[in-house]
């Protein structure tokens, strides 16, 4: 089953591009540890305080509770603002 984590950030700071390279940097370092393009950040359009983190997961089951890694960033992101962390699962049609 595919499904997704999304790591909402609304920053309480302006300063967007300290912020941008931080989420950038942790982008590098899961693709390392996970050999793999499983997760990007996205920041919302014309408001310089929201970013998003996605992590694309493929298996039987879901983790509703969020995977370590997503539990991780979430936490460490608490320090910049407010955290949303939520669970997606794909639509199929039958």
């Amino acid at each position: 089953m595919k499904w997704l984590e999304i790591i909402e950030l609304r920053s309480v700071d302006k300063k967007r591009e300290q912020l941008e390279s931080i989420l950038l940097k942790l982008i590098e370092e899961v693709d390392k540890e996970t050999q793999k393009k499983s997760i990007r950040a996205f920041s919302r359009s014309k408001l310089d305080t929201i970013f998003s983190m996605h992590l694309f997961h493929d298996s039987k089951k879901v983790k509703y509770n969020g995977t370590p890694l997503g539990l991780r960033l979430s936490s460490a992101l608490k320090e910049f603002g407010f955290v949303n962390h939520s669970i997606w699962t794909e639509l199929h049609s039958k």
